[in-house]
């Protein structure tokens, strides 16, 4: 494996640009060999921001060099980067919200989980060398995320096992399809992919319980629905892959579905959208009102992603 060596010497008045030049380095994941030498990997992305560093540094009338190196020494660097208190300490912390969990706290408990799930995909991207205990603090948050869920929406959909059989479209046209009532971030999108690329002229039911759902109409995002949350897929992203909805733009929204709705990783625009939907959810008493006004937040979505944004 071949590294990167940071060399830096900048005068003792040019704090500014010293304090910068640190705090970069100590975001990137670097490792301190000693004062003002500094070890990453080779990665491409690396190169360009140490060169960054130091070209800083050299404006500011220091001295810096960027020296790639994989010498025998080499070989012992690996563990200079070793991550495992951090994973500890997070592991901990995710023990400890976890046992708060009731349901009076439970918005509370999510709020926290979502900045705990913020470190940890901190520190993934610095784990250069990843090992057992970054998937065992992924499960913990996982698992801390789901059994939130739980609390705040007891009735939520348990994922069903097996494969997503593919469908034709021609099959699911001007259908009644039905979920239950007060829909947040999965119904709401799963019933605008439906309206916009499935069954344009589809016709909605909101449901007091998944009891109540007629036979004649297509069910989705509860248990014994013909969509819901089947492995690792939440409502939207099955109906994506019954319909064969391959799209990057939609591929996107998935993504950001699926964060908002069971936790994982997180996509930048994410605490923005889930605070506009919030605002929507309180604002609007009647479902066809609040999915009406979540259409559009999910169509500028569909449009700033489809332009490669």
């Amino acid at each position: 494996m071949s590294w990167l060596l940071l060399i830096l010497s900048l005068p003792t008045e040019n704090a500014t640009v010293r304090m910068r030049a640190w705090r970069s380095i100590k975001g990137w994941g670097a490792a301190s060999l000693r004062d003002g030498v500094y070890l990453l990997p080779a990665h491409p992305d690396h190169v360009k921001k140490l060169e960054a560093v130091a070209r800083d540094v050299r404006e500011a009338g220091g001295v810096a060099y960027v020296v790639p190196t994989d010498g025998p020494e080499a070989h012992g660097f690996p563990v200079l980067f070793d991550r495992s208190d951090d994973y500890e300490a997070l592991y901990s912390d995710i023990a400890e919200l976890r046992a708060t969990l009731a349901p009076e706290l439970a918005m509370e408990v999510m709020k926290e989980a979502r900045k705990l799930r913020k470190r940890f995909s901190r520190l993934s991207e610095i784990d250069f060398f990843p090992g057992a205990a970054r998937g065992r603090v992924d499960s913990a948050l996982q698992a801390l995320e789901t059994d939130t869920n739980r609390v705040l929406s007891p009735d939520e959909p348990l994922p069903s096992s097996g494969s997503v059989p593919r469908l034709e479209h021609a099959n699911y046209k001007s259908r009644i399809w039905a979920t239950r009532r007060q829909p947040w971030v999965d119904r709401l999108a799963s019933a605008w992919l439906i309206k916009r690329f499935i069954d344009p002229r589809a016709r909605f039911l909101w449901l007091r319980s998944p009891a109540d759902c007629p036979d004649d109409a297509l069910g989705f995002d509860f248990d014994g629905a013909a969509f819901t949350h089947v492995n690792e897929k939440v409502t939207f992203e099955t109906l994506l892959a019954s319909f064969d909805l391959r799209e990057v733009a939609l591929q996107r929204i998935g993504e950001l579905v699926h964060y908002l709705d069971v936790g994982g990783h997180q996509p930048p625009e994410a605490s923005g959208v889930e605070c506009v939907l919030m605002g929507l959810r309180e604002s609007h008493s009647d479902d066809n009102q609040l999915l009406l006004a979540a259409n559009q937040v999910f169509d500028s979505l569909y449009t700033t992603y489809a332009k490669g944004k």
